[in-house]
């Protein structure tokens, strides 16, 4: 079959993402072939183009960590979806296409009333959210967590879950113009960031002990974070958005200054101030399918509602969507729209 795909021969700028066709052979018996109708955006796929994610397969690649789309056809072993289903999935890289085989573990049923741009939403942000909330940070009814980019993807079923969970939330955001969107998804506290962040922070809390952090944006922020937090706090780092540049290409000298003067910590002081900190990355559960589904199960059970869609794309304009959501301006998911 013919397909189009999203291909980075060179790592280092958003402008070398190419459309090109190549041809896709038939799914092996393990395997569903699927027609790609939706792919969710994240911040992994920008510091892969840009040469900033050590995940980042060697060589020329084809982005993309999550879809939707129709199961086509399937392999000879293939029990769990059969041809014409409606289904979500992940990939580790490989979403930016138009047809692409998959392994049939990492595929499942689109929800009833969802479309395939809320599937396409789904896996990454609520997957993140709930381990690095629930496996990680043990949440518990009446805990305070701090969620950082509170509007993006992430941030917003992280609220969704803390929620379910009882839990006091407060929510940071870059900008007052998604205010609004964390009222009405249900934060207890929001926060602009500014220098004045701490002194916020403190006020937000009202006297509540900070008991967990999911912190993606770094440098001040992930250094008052910490210090505000209480003891037995813990922080779960899933993003580092303080080092994504604002150019197409990668501002080496300025990367390399944030890099150098990022916050630090010392493990005795850690453990002086009796605070955790996980780092977290979702693409190294994927080769944990038990793990990946045991964590996918437990978020169905909460019935959350469908992921926001803020924005979609048609695939032809795919450098238009990458420097758009590069820009933080986004609300919710970014979506690049295949078919329909």
């Amino acid at each position: 079959m013919q397909r189009s795909v999203a291909l980075v021969r060179k790592k280092g700028s958003l402008e070398n993402v190419e459309l090109i066709q190549d041809q896709l052979p038939e799914p092996q018996d393990n395997e569903v072939q699927v027609e790609v109708h939706s792919i969710g955006l994240n911040f992994a796929d920008l510091f892969a183009i840009q040469g900033l994610y050590s995940a980042t397969p060697k060589g020329e690649f084809i982005p993309g960590l999550e879809y939707s789309g129709t199961v086509v056809a399937t392999g000879k072993k293939v029990k769990n979806v059969k041809k014409k289903d409606k289904i979500m999935g992940v990939t580790r890289f490989g979403a930016y296409t138009s047809h692409l085989n998959i392994d049939s573990r990492y595929v499942f049923k689109l929800p009833p009333k969802w479309n395939f741009d809320q599937g396409a939403g789904f896996l990454v942000q609520g997957l993140t959210a709930y381990y690095a909330l629930v496996a990680l940070g043990d949440l518990q009814k009446g805990q305070t967590v701090l969620i950082h980019s509170a509007a993006g993807g992430v941030g917003i079923y992280a609220n969704r879950i803390a929620k379910k969970f009882g839990a006091f939330t407060i929510g940071t955001i870059g900008s007052p113009a998604k205010l609004d969107l964390l009222k009405k998804e249900g934060y207890d506290g929001q926060i602009v960031r500014s220098d004045r962040f701490a002194e916020d922070l403190r006020n937000s809390l009202s006297g509540k002990e900070l008991d967990l952090v999911l912190e993606c944006i770094g440098g001040k922020i992930f250094r008052e974070s910490y210090e505000v937090m209480a003891p037995m706090g813990r922080m779960i780092v899933y993003g580092a958005a303080d080092m994504m540049g604002s150019g197409s290409s990668v501002n080496w000298p300025a990367l390399v200054y944030k890099y150098l003067s990022r916050p630090k910590l010392d493990p005795m002081g850690m453990v002086s101030d009796n605070k955790s900190v996980m780092g977290f990355n979702l693409i190294w559960l994927y080769d944990k399918v038990e793990k990946l589904t045991k964590s996918l199960t437990g978020l169905v059970k909460l019935g959350l509602a469908p992921p926001l869609i803020g924005k979609t794309f048609p695939f032809e304009k795919i450098d238009e969507a990458l420097k758009y959501f590069q820009s933080g301006t986004s609300v919710g998911k970014v979506v690049l729209k295949v078919k329909g």
